[in-house]
């Protein structure tokens, strides 16, 4: 039985070969950081990048939106580090922590982004965060994710329960970030972000399990308090 390992060891530890395995061993990736590059809106001023890792959305998002301002969060500062390397003249705040904690203020982005990160985390977890994006978003924003989602429920339930069980005979605390696949269905994914206020949300990308979702920020009512 292997160990696991905490996020940032695991990261720290592969940073050299990290753009490498994404671009040719994850099935759809290489396409979909091509495709999340389109979908970004083009009047896009500032974005959020969540768990950005070297950057590979990024490198290109930039080749269309060259003058954007980013703020990048990731748990791995290697990864934060190379990110800087590639792009040292870019305007990017870069922020080692984790995003369920860092504060991203209300109403700052045009554009939310995340890249093969979130399938790691609970659904409690990750409803939280999808609030905090929902109001970190300016009306009419938008968070385009993609990342490993499954089709049936049966997948999820068990890799939930594999995650649990190894936790529990490894003796992991709780709130320590492993790294473990733990991939939620289509449908549970787009329930989380629509119970945390983003009304319109459609699945726009499909390769293998690498899967992009696209939600609009198009009422404030539940979480800021007005409509606009």
């Amino acid at each position: 039985m292997s160990s696991l390992e905490t996020m940032s060891d695991f990261f720290t530890a592969r940073v050299s070969g990290y753009d490498e395995h994404m671009l040719t061993d994850v099935e759809g990736c290489k396409e979909g950081y091509i495709k999340m590059a389109s979908l970004v809106p083009k009047s896009t001023e500032k974005l959020l990048d969540l768990g950005s890792g070297t950057g590979l959305e990024l490198d290109r998002i930039f080749e269309i939106l060259p003058d954007i301002e980013v703020t990048a969060i990731d748990l791995t500062q290697a990864m934060l580090d190379e990110l800087a390397k590639k792009h040292p003249s870019k305007r990017m705040n870069l922020i080692c922590g984790d995003y369920f904690t860092v504060d991203f203020g209300l109403n700052c982005y045009d554009c939310a982004i995340s890249f093969q990160t979130m399938h790691h985390f609970s659904h409690e977890l990750k409803s939280g965060l999808y609030r905090k994006i929902f109001d970190s978003l300016k009306h009419g924003g938008v968070y385009i994710e993609c990342d490993y989602m499954v089709e049936k429920q049966e997948e999820e339930d068990f890799w939930f329960s594999e995650s649990a069980r190894l936790r529990a005979e490894q003796g992991v605390p709780d709130g320590v970030f492993c790294h473990y696949d733990t991939p939620c269905t289509m449908a549970n994914q787009i329930k989380m972000m629509q119970s945390a206020g983003f009304e319109n949300v459609e699945k726009v990308f499909r390769i293998e399990n690498t899967t992009m979702l696209i939600a609009t920020v198009t009422e404030r009512v539940l979480f800021l308090g007005y409509k606009k």
